[in-house]
């Protein structure tokens, strides 16, 4: 097994707990200490990847480089490590039973029984030492809570390998205290038989995270270190702070990584956090001068609640702007059907910038293009993400160049102006999903042509490396089926619309604006920036975007 180490990280009580980020800030202390880290998930559900599943059931699906449509999870690992994953740190039981079952179809067992014990945990243990490969600690986050049935073929992966590897795996449960209003004390029972599900699958967890939205003192670290059966000194703290990015500072002052080394056997290198503290100084920084942007959104409401969830790797992109520029940044989610059925006005009242990201099928569609109509006309910061650029040109084809019955394929497949279409399938341009579902997924080079918005955005920070024509290459993250029809394009650009990006051979329209003389900011991407930015290393259109928004607003 080379001479990986493996962390397990697994959860209780409730989902959603912060085991991503307890991983990931456990990583980033062990990365400071000069330990390359390798990380991956293991989720519980049967789909192959999160790509088909809608925002609102798990947030917002985080795309990778690969194109690996993945829980977001992953882009946590990005933004807290900055390392790239991809499909190497990301399994489901989808994905195992897929691979098991076209194993025994090939008749790669050779004949032999193919019981779900050992043959699942075995496959789920293989996936976790490709993840461990050249890195010196592993980081395996286990999806969902300990007691679910789904669970139990990954409960039992780590069972094993403990076992077999006792010097080099350790097990961490991630636990929830609440602090019940009526009873005014945190209650550790719920962690107790959190912990006694862990121990019903041959698991002694090493250490205990407890999450709360309080302090927990020492008389109820007491018993829960008892009816645990852990040391007091192996229960870490993990409370509710202003931003995740303080936990691994949190963690660093309990010494939780240096108990883990101990643990693991390995040297406790001298640690370097300083660019670490400055991030969490400069993210708790109090900004007066601020700008409210509308977002419009369509995975928000779930029954009688709101998921921001939906849009997670958006809201952190504009965090990290804001962080950087200094601009305080207020989200308002604005639900597309609710502009469809009322006045516009009613609800940007107030807002100084409008982003539509990404959306598929038709419910909000005409609420969506209604707020970027808004936008173009009254002269308000857009940005148009992935979906967005699609609906942009519709709006432009209709109410400016008067293609009255303009729409995209995808909304209305017998509209007389497709401007938004799709193509045949070609395997240099896009893989196939499923039931000859094409897609444009994962990272492709995209041409910024000199003289635009984009170009100076980009250049300005350095980003992309110039071609022979003075423009600039650079590569973006695409999650999309349906393409700009190039049948329009010399019509757009008749009325002052500009494509300020196209793939290399042409082909693709990637990026879009409106010339600073008919609009302060207005910009479009096909691809997804909000996936590629990260604390340390905003990404430039979001930082543009901002500071254009704060300036329109003085």
């Amino acid at each position: 097994m080379q001479n990986t180490k493996y962390i397990f990280i697994s959860g209780g009580v409730i989902s959603g707990l912060g085991k991503g980020v307890t991983a990931s800030a456990l990583g980033v202390l062990l990365k400071s200490r000069g330990y390359r880290i390798g990380i991956i998930k293991c989720e519980s559900y049967l789909n192959v990847d999160s790509g088909t599943i809608n925002p609102i059931e798990h947030g917002d699906p985080f795309l990778c480089e690969d194109g690996l449509e993945a829980d977001l999870d992953l882009g946590t690992y990005e933004r807290f490590l900055g390392i790239q994953v991809g499909r190497k740190n990301f399994t489901t039981m989808g994905q195992i039973y897929l691979s098991i079952i076209e194993k025994e179809r090939s008749m790669k067992y050779g004949g032999k029984t193919v019981d779900a014990i050992p043959t699942i945990p075995n496959e789920i243990i293989q996936r976790i030492k490709i993840a461990g490969e050249n890195n010196d600690i592993c980081l395996v986050e286990l999806g969902g809570t300990a007691g679910e049935y789904q669970n139990v073929y990954n409960y039992e992966a780590a069972r094993v390998m403990k076992l077999f590897y006792p010097n080099s795996v350790i097990h961490v449960h991630v636990s929830y205290v609440p602090l019940p209003k009526h009873l005014g004390e945190p209650k550790s029972k719920p962690t107790q038989l959190s912990i006694r599900f862990l121990n019903m699958a041959g698991i002694q967890p090493d250490f205990l995270v407890l999450r709360s939205d309080c302090e927990i003192d020492e008389v109820r670290k007491e018993k829960v270190a008892i009816q645990c059966n852990l040391q007091p000194d192996r229960i870490i703290e993990n409370p509710d702070v202003k931003s995740i990015y303080e936990i691994p500072l949190i963690f660093y002052e309990q010494k939780f990584d240096e108990k883990v080394l101990e643990l693991l056997q390995l040297p406790k290198n001298k640690s370097d956090l300083n660019q670490w503290r400055e991030l969490v100084l400069r993210i708790n920084t109090t900004r007066f001068n601020r700008v409210k942007i509308g977002i419009i959104s369509k995975y928000i409401a779930t029954g009688k609640f709101k998921l921001k969830d939906s849009y997670l790797a958006l809201v952190e992109a504009l965090k990290h702007a804001s962080w950087h520029t200094g601009i305080g940044v207020d989200l308002e989610f604005i639900n597309a059907e609710d502009i469809e059925k009322n006045s516009i006005q009613s609800y940007t009242d107030g807002v100084d910038g409008i982003i539509v990201p990404i959306g598929w099928g038709s419910r909000g569609v005409e609420g969506k293009i209604k707020s970027i109509q808004y936008a173009r006309e009254n002269k308000v910061p857009y940005l148009g993400l992935c979906f967005g650029m699609q609906l942009a040109c519709v709006e432009f084809a209709r109410n400016v160049i008067g293609l009255v019955n303009s729409n995209s394929e995808e909304i209305d497949p017998n509209t007389k102006n497709k401007i938004i279409h799709s193509i045949p399938f070609d395997p240099k341009y896009q893989v196939i999903k499923g039931n000859g579902v094409s897609m444009r997924l994962g990272s492709y080079e995209c041409v910024i042509k000199k003289n635009t918005i984009m170009y100076d955005i980009y250049k300005s920070h350095n980003i992309g490396t110039e071609n022979t024509n003075g423009d600039l290459i650079v590569f973006e993250r695409h999650r999309h089926r349906y393409e700009f029809n190039n049948k329009y394009r010399s019509l757009f650009e008749q009325n002052n619309f500009v494509f300020s990006a196209v793939s290399p051979d042409d082909f693709f329209v990637e990026m879009i604006e409106l010339p600073k003389e008919l609009h302060p900011f207005f910009i479009a991407t096909q691809a997804h920036p909000e996936y590629k930015s990260t604390p340390v290393n905003p990404h430039p259109i979001f930082i543009r975007f901002l500071e254009a928004v704060r300036e329109t607003k003085k």
